[in-house]
């Protein structure tokens, strides 16, 4: 299936992009930088995820997406681009992120619906009865996962993670808003936050999903914060105070 993002031209994307971000009110930028990273992952997941859902609105004249996002004002804002009748591939030439006023001025009512990432609000409550089995060999094995925890300095990490976790549950159990919803392959995660340096500020994320039975937890894999905030932010704006840009 070809992708109708990357159909879309957009000059200067980066001057576009920070016009959205300027538009939403929000840091998309994690610490230190300014390229709006945040942003442009949300917009290519998000993009994606509505053609699946087939909520992209094309016409013979123009294309329009619900970026899911919101103005200062609550409006929502949407991409609208305009066919490039001078290429043969059918393209779009961006023209501007509009409001359903600003469409409606165009005569057009038709509008295009956010995307949508899951069916039963529970899914994004966690539920601290409920045991976590904890895949611990890839945690603590694989390359990829240990190179996102070499900043914790602990020669014991078997113990520390086995500890934190079990910390981790009767903090999640006094705040369920601690329990961050993220959206990966079709399912429903949540990120839970750990706090294995010094055992008071969250440094990575746990990523655990519901089995099937809805009888326990898998415990999957462990995140960086940032990782975490770029999978979590699609669904929607993090409020918890541990996981933030």
């Amino acid at each position: 299936m070809e992708d109708l993002y990357n159909l879309i031209y957009w000059g200067n994307y980066d001057q576009k992009i920070d016009t959205l971000a300027k538009m939403t009110n929000e840091n998309w930028n994690f610490k230190g930088m300014t390229n709006n990273l945040v942003l442009k992952n949300y917009l290519k997941h998000t993009a994606r995820k509505l053609q699946e859902e087939d909520k992209i609105i094309t016409t013979d004249d123009y294309w329009i997406m619900n970026t899911g996002l919101f103005d200062s004002y609550y409006e929502s804002i949407y991409i609208y681009a305009e066919k490039d009748l001078s290429d043969t591939k059918q393209s779009w030439l961006f023209k501007s992120f509009m409001t359903p006023y600003e469409l409606g001025n165009m005569g057009i009512t038709q509008l295009p619906e956010r995307a949508n990432y899951f069916e039963h609000p529970e899914e994004l409550i966690f539920n601290p009865n409920l045991q976590i089995n904890i895949q611990y060999r890839h945690i603590l094995e694989d390359e990829s996962n240990l190179e996102r925890m070499k900043s914790i300095t602990c020669k014991n990490l078997t113990s520390l993670l086995r500890g934190e976790i079990e910390m981790m549950k009767m903090k999640v159990s006094a705040n369920y808003k601690l329990a961050v919803p993220q959206y990966y392959q079709h399912k429903i995660q949540l990120l839970l936050p750990l706090c294995l340096e010094d055992g008071k500020t969250p440094d990575m994320a746990l990523v655990v999903s519901k089995s099937d039975s809805g009888k326990y937890y898998q415990g999957h894999t462990c995140l960086t914060l940032e990782m975490a905030y770029n999978n979590a932010r699609l669904i929607a704006k993090p409020e918890s105070n541990w996981l933030v840009p």
